[in-house]
C-alpha cells in the first residue's frame, strides 16, 4: 500500500510539474478553442439574421414591382444593397429594380444597379446582371463597354445568350463578318430544337446576308 502511495503522490508531483510548465497554454487553447465556437454560432445567427431580414424587404420589392411603384421599388433595392449587400436578395434586389427602371427608360439607374448585382452577385445572378448590363450599354451605344461585359467568364449554360449578344453589339457597329461569326457560334452553342429564340437569331443571322 505504501508503494502504491508514493506511486501515485510520483504522478501528482509530475502533474504538477507538467501543469506549471504548460498549464498557461492548456487555458489559453481551451478559451480560444470556447470563443471560437461561441464566435462561430454568433455569426450564424447572425447570418440568419440578416438573411431573414433582407428576405422580408425582397418581398416589398416585389410587390412594389408588380404595382409598378418605381419610387418604392428604387427604395427597396437601395435598402438591400446598402444594408445587406452580403445576402443573395441584394442582388436578385438589384436584377429587380434593373428592369422597372428599364422599362421605365431608366437606364443610368438601371445601369448602376445591374453594375452593382455584377459586381456582387454569385453564380448565375452575376451572370443574368452582366448580360443585362451589356443589353443596356448596347441601347447607350457603349459598344465597347458592351463587350468588355460579355467578353468575361461566365457560365457555360448562358453561352449562346451571351454570342448572340456579342452578334448584336457587333452588327449594330457595323461588322457584319464578326456578328456573323458570333451569331453562328450562338446557333452552335444553342439547343438544336426549334423555337423562338433560335428562329429569331436565325433571322439575324439572315438579315446580315452572306458572307462577301
Amino acid at each position: 500500500m505504501a508503494h502504491y502511495d508514493l506511486e501515485e503522490q510520483e504522478q501528482i508531483d509530475s502533474l504538477k510539474t507538467w501543469w506549471k510548465m504548460y498549464g498557461n497554454l492548456v487555458t489559453g487553447l481551451v478559451v480560444v478553442a470556447s470563443l471560437a465556437v461561441i464566435g462561430w454560432q454568433g455569426w450564424n445567427w447572425y447570418q440568419r439574421g440578416q438573411s431573414a431580414q433582407a428576405a422580408a424587404i425582397y418581398g416589398v420589392l416585389e410587390q412594389a414591382a408588380a404595382m409598378r411603384d418605381a419610387q418604392k421599388v428604387k427604395a427597396a433595392a437601395g435598402e438591400l444593397t446598402e444594408k445587406f449587400g452580403g445576402t443573395s436578395y441584394a442582388a436578385l434586389g438589384a436584377l429587380l429594380a434593373a428592369r422597372q427602371s428599364f422599362e421605365a427608360g431608366d437606364l443610368k439607374t438601371a445601369r448602376a444597379q445591374l453594375q452593382w448585382a455584377a459586381e456582387n452577385g454569385k453564380d448565375e445572378v452575376r451572370d443574368i446582371a452582366r448580360l443585362r448590363l451589356a443589353a443596356v450599354m448596347l441601347d447607350e451605344k457603349a459598344y465597347d463597354d458592351a463587350l468588355r461585359q460579355i467578353d468575361g467568364a461566365h457560365a457555360a449554360a448562358f453561352d449562346a445568350r451571351y454570342l448572340e449578344l456579342k452578334g448584336d453589339v457587333l452588327a449594330a457597329q457595323g461588322k457584319k463578318a464578326e456578328a456573323r461569326t458570333a451569331y453562328k457560334a450562338a446557333l452552335d452553342k444553342g439547343d438544336a430544337a426549334q423555337g423562338p429564340g433560335r428562329a429569331l437569331l436565325q433571322q439575324k443571322l439572315d438579315n446580315l446576308g452572306e458572307a462577301a
